[in-house]
């Protein structure tokens, strides 16, 4: 159970907290000596039942709100505390608007130095905050008038708070601290410190620290103040790590995280509440997030949905809250529920677009937002599971209720993927009646003939599908539609047996087989693309043919260059053949066009390995 203090500078939330539980959470020279919390405190108040009850004590001045708002990630209640005296002021008004805008914790009031002042003022002061309690969105809030000089309610106060209990926790999430805190201890080495926003860790286990994007073990623990063997999400934790990292490598903000995620987000799109209308609906703004703040760029799309463009990356999930601050840091504009992590960059304001951004607002759920992200295109699993931070088995739980198709590391919808293999069978139907004179088209053409714009992997995972299921089927990396059988006829067959010899490790032309066996060209023409629909022949240009097993030669010398490191020109091809320039370059461009390679200026670099190979 972690409760943090809110309210106004100098209203008592440190001694109230030490009259709660004995400790007191100014811990800096300056704050002793300023009478004035600067940074966060931290208390913690064990209960006969065994729990501890951890409090966060943050600072109340303006001056210091980027601190309080590093305090208030992952907390189970809020203790406003209001000085009975001076009565709501503007940090209790902020700080209460914070916590609103952070995700509403319960909230409980303390009313302080009630022994200043006579029961009409508390009664004054009572009304005040309920009704700014109401106006902010907290319906019933339970106030308690106390004095830490006088104990005047605490024992009360202290009696509610150690009735309260956390929320359950959701274990199939993965771990994730923000890091507030960083020393290093004689004997032990370097400790950090932070709140778990999700998610369970125990001693021994590897975490991988954000900002290095390293792998840190877990030596040792502490949740609550108490010496543990495991923690989890909702508690305070100290995590005494080592490995290849130093106390000054790391910032408040930084995050440890159960599984690597090199690089955060720099474009997101956000649902917005906001406290007062925009100036301006593109203007500098500051974010905070969990324990770290940064600075970037807010623009309104439409409505409440804005895009942030970030100066430095956050490592925001989906459903993580942000407050969002003006240029100079003074006034709070609102707060944004993160419901994309990597915006596109144009398009953003189109119809189709907008409307799907609506249903990721209304899509809160793992298996509501999952199908909100099917519909408009595939998912990656692993940005899947980093966005909801999911563990392995909720993974798989997600995808049983959902039952997408799996494509390699991808899934789809199955109306979008039945599209897809739609216009891939249509696309090589058509192909097979433009190019009657090849057996078939290659993975990688075939994706960029039927599907040119989206991601080449996904493609490919569908086509091997198609393949499995036997309606593609292929000969030598060739793709053919099942009912796509060359053959000769009788009379074809028994001229074949007279120009099949005639090739050898040479091409040959239309006109010059004609002319050897006193056939006329259509004839000869029509026999070879019945022979290159069998896999007999090839032809590099339009009436000009090699043997297809002369090709594989080729294609070997492209794949044994392309396996040491080097790419093909035509001048390396013409030495290699020991044959014309012209030639060299007519085979290479027929490679570019069948996809076997693909050009980038005079080099020709393997695209698809799997063609003109008998093995396949």
């Amino acid at each position: 159970m972690i409760i943090a203090t809110a309210g106004h500078v100098d209203h008592g939330k440190t001694a109230l907290l030490q009259a709660l539980t004995g400790v007191d959470a100014d811990r800096l020279p300056e704050e002793k000596r300023r009478g004035m919390t600067i940074d966060l405190g931290y208390a913690y108040w064990p209960q006969p039942d065994g729990r501890v009850v951890g409090f966060i004590d943050v600072p109340g001045h303006e001056k210091f709100l980027a601190n309080m708002l590093a305090g208030i990630g992952g907390i189970h209640h809020a203790l406003l505390v209001v000085a009975c005296d001076d009565g709501v002021m503007p940090q209790t008004r902020e700080h209460l608007q914070l916590l609103s805008l952070a995700g509403q914790p319960p909230l409980s009031v303390a009313l302080t130095k009630a022994d200043r002042v006579d029961a009409v003022r508390i009664a004054e002061v009572q009304h005040q905050v309920a009704e700014l309690t109401q106006q902010l969105g907290w319906l019933a809030v339970p106030q308690f008038v106390t004095s830490s000089t006088t104990q005047q309610g605490i024992d009360a106060l202290r009696q509610h708070l150690g009735q309260l209990c956390a929320p359950a926790i959701d274990t199939h999430r993965r771990f994730r601290l923000a890091i507030d805190r960083a020393f290093t201890l004689k004997g032990s080495g370097l400790v950090v410190t932070g709140t778990a926003l999700s998610g369970e860790v125990s001693v021994g286990d590897t975490l991988w620290l954000s900002s290095l994007n390293r792998p840190v073990r877990v030596r040792s623990l502490h949740a609550q103040n108490q010496s543990v063997t495991r923690a989890q999400a909702g508690e305070r934790i100290a995590l005494n790590i080592v490995g290849d990292v130093e106390k000054d490598q790391i910032a408040r903000g930084d995050w440890l995280l159960a599984q690597p995620q090199p690089s955060g987000t720099l474009r997101l799109i956000v649902a917005l509440r906001l406290l007062q209308p925009l100036r301006n609906p593109s203007q500098p703004v500051h974010i905070h997030h969990a324990a770290s703040h940064v600075t970037g760029r807010l623009n309104l799309i439409a409505g409440e949905l804005a895009e942030l463009v970030l100066n430095e990356p956050l490592w925001v999930a989906e459903n993580d809250r942000l407050i969002i601050r003006d240029s100079n840091a003074q006034l709070t504009l609102g707060g944004g529920r993160v419901l994309l992590l990597n915006s596109k960059k144009r398009g953003k304001r189109h119809p189709d677009y907008l409307g799907w951004l609506q249903q990721l607002v209304a899509a809160e759920a793992d298996e509501e937002s999952l199908q909100a992200h099917l519909a408009q295109q595939p998912v990656d699993m692993a940005e899947l599971s980093w966005a909801r931070q999911l563990s392995d088995d909720a993974l798989t739980n997600l995808l049983d209720k959902v039952a997408p198709v799996r494509l390699g590391s991808a899934i789809m919808a199955a109306e979008q993927a039945n599209d897809w293999q739609q216009r891939l069978l249509a696309a090589l139907t058509a192909f097979h009646q433009q190019h009657p004179e090849v057996p078939g088209i290659g993975r990688d053409r075939l994706r960029r003939v039927a599907l040119p714009h989206q991601p080449p992997e996904q493609v490919i995972a569908l086509i091997d599908r198609l393949l499995s299921q036997g309606q593609l089927q292929h000969r030598q990396g060739w793709l053919h539609l099942p009912d796509f059988e060359p053959r000769f006829n009788p009379q074809e067959e028994t001229l074949w047996q007279q120009v099949g010899p005639l090739f050898s490790d040479q091409p040959l032309w239309v006109r010059d087989i004609a002319l050897a066996t006193q056939q006329d060209e259509e004839t000869i023409r029509s026999l070879l693309l019945t022979a290159a629909r069998l896999g007999h022949i090839t032809a590099i240009v339009r009436d000009r043919y090699y043997r297809s097993d002369q090709i594989q030669i080729f294609a070997d010398l492209i794949r044994q260059r392309d396996a040491n490191g080097g790419s093909t020109s035509a001048a390396d091809f013409r030495n290699q053949l020991g044959t014309g320039r012209k030639i060299a370059v007519q085979i290479l461009e027929f490679f570019d066009r069948s996809g076997f390679t693909r050009r980038r200026g005079n080099d020709h670099l393997l695209r698809d390995a799997r063609l003109f190979d008998t093995r396949t």
